[in-house]
């Protein structure tokens, strides 16, 4: 798979589900971004965010990208509210980006975990 960013790259996973080639959960569509559960989830809330461009990593985000990853992030205390997070301060979520292999990136689709509920995390 190549390192550079796409329209679409037909091998990627993420790139499928945004194709609908492969079935998910959806929470959230718009014309550059797409959200769905995690099929693993590892908290209550947990779901997936991210572009319908491919862009592999954080790796390659770069001021052409800045505008789209800014909007990513204006997103994610709207979705997790809907997905049932509570509110902040008491409440909240973490967000988790994984880059790279020793960032233990899996799918090379830049894509942001948004959890909350309880926390398995803090178990070590």
């Amino acid at each position: 798979m190549s390192d550079t960013i796409h329209s679409h790259d037909p091998d990627c996973l993420f790139c499928k589900i945004v194709a609908r080639q492969i079935p998910a959960r959806v929470v959230y569509e718009d014309e550059e971004l797409f959200a769905f559960h995690d099929i693993h989830p590892w908290a209550p809330v947990h779901f997936l965010l991210i572009p319908k461009m491919h862009i592999p990593s954080l790796a390659q985000v770069d001021h052409e990208t800045a505008g789209l990853m800014g909007r990513m992030m204006a997103l994610v205390p709207k979705l997790a509210l809907q997905e049932g997070c509570n509110p902040y301060p008491q409440g909240g979520y973490r967000l988790l980006t994984n880059t790279g292999v020793e960032g233990g990136q899996e799918v090379r689709h830049l894509h942001f975990h948004v959890m909350g509920g309880t926390r398995p995390w803090l178990r070590g």
